[in-house]
C-alpha cells in the first residue's frame, strides 16, 4: 500500500466508529516514530469526509521537570515511569468523551513545558460523532488500553528512531546518543516488557520508511 492508501484504510477504521460517544484514537509508539506527523496527517482527511476532529498529545499532560528528572536525565524508569501527569490525561480528556454529556468538553493541554508550570486551557466541545487524535508514548499502559475506541501502534528499528532523533535534534553528539539510548529506548523498551502494546493495538504500522508505511496486523 502508498502512504496515501494507508491513510485510507486508518480513516475507514476510525469513521467507522460507533462509541456512542466521540471516538478516542491513539497513536502511540517509540520517540522520533512519527506519532504526531501521522496524526496531524489523519486530520483533513477525515474533516473531508465530514468529522469533526480535535488533536491533541500526551506530551502537554506531562509532569513538572523536577518530577520528570527526579531520578535522573539518563534514567528509562524516569522517562517511563515519571513524565506523565494521567490522573490529569484522564480528568480533563478522556474521562468527558464517556460522560454522556454532549457535546463532551474537554482539555486537551494541562502543561507547558516552557514555563514548567500547569495551565489552565479553554474546553473544546466535541459533538457525539467527533474524532479525538491523541499522540504520544505509552499510551497502551495497562491504566490507558481499555479509553481508546481504537488505537495504532507505529514500530520503527532502534536505529532508525535513533537517526531522526538525532536529526530533529539538530546534530550528533556523544551526549545526545547517551541520552536516547539510555533514557528514551530503554524507556520504551521497559514499556514493551510491562505493556505489550504491538500485542494489543488494534493495527500496527512497520513506519520504518514513512513515506511507505506497511499495516502489519489488523485486529
Amino acid at each position: 500500500m502508498s502512504r496515501a492508501e494507508v491513510l485510507s484504510v486508518l480513516c475507514d477504521r476510525i469513521l467507522a466508529l460507533a462509541p456512542g460517544g466521540p471516538a478516542a484514537v491513539a497513536i502511540d509508539g517509540p520517540d522520533a516514530s512519527g506519532k504526531s506527523t501521522l496524526a496531524d496527517a489523519l486530520v483533513a482527511p477525515l474533516e473531508t469526509r465530514g468529522a469533526v476532529v480535535v488533536r491533541a498529545s500526551i506530551d502537554d499532560f506531562e509532569r513538572p521537570r523536577a518530577e520528570r528528572y527526579a531520578r535522573g536525565r539518563f534514567s528509562a524508569k524516569g522517562y517511563y515511569r515519571d513524565c506523565f501527569d494521567y490522573g490529569a490525561f484522564k480528568r480533563l480528556l478522556l474521562d468527558p468523551l464517556t460522560s454522556g454529556v454532549a457535546p463532551a468538553l474537554i482539555r486537551t493541554r494541562a502543561f507547558d513545558l516552557v514555563s514548567d508550570k500547569p495551565i489552565a486551557t479553554r474546553p473544546v466541545a466535541i459533538p457525539a460523532r467527533g474524532v479525538v487524535l491523541v499522540d504520544g508514548v505509552f499510551l497502551l499502559r495497562a491504566e490507558l488500553r481499555d479509553r481508546w475506541d481504537l488505537s495504532i501502534l507505529l514500530e520503527v528499528s532502534e536505529n532508525e528512531t535513533m537517526r531522526r532523533a538525532l536529526a530533529r535534534a539538530g546534530g550528533d553528539s556523544e551526549e545526545l546518543r547517551r541520552l536516547n539510548e539510555a533514557r528514551y529506548i530503554a524507556g520504551y523498551q521497559l514499556y514493551r516488557d510491562e505493556a505489550a502494546p504491538e500485542a494489543v493495538a488494534s493495527l500496527v504500522i512497520d513506519n520504518n520508511d514513512h513515506t511507505n508505511p506497511v499495516i502489519t496486523a489488523d485486529r
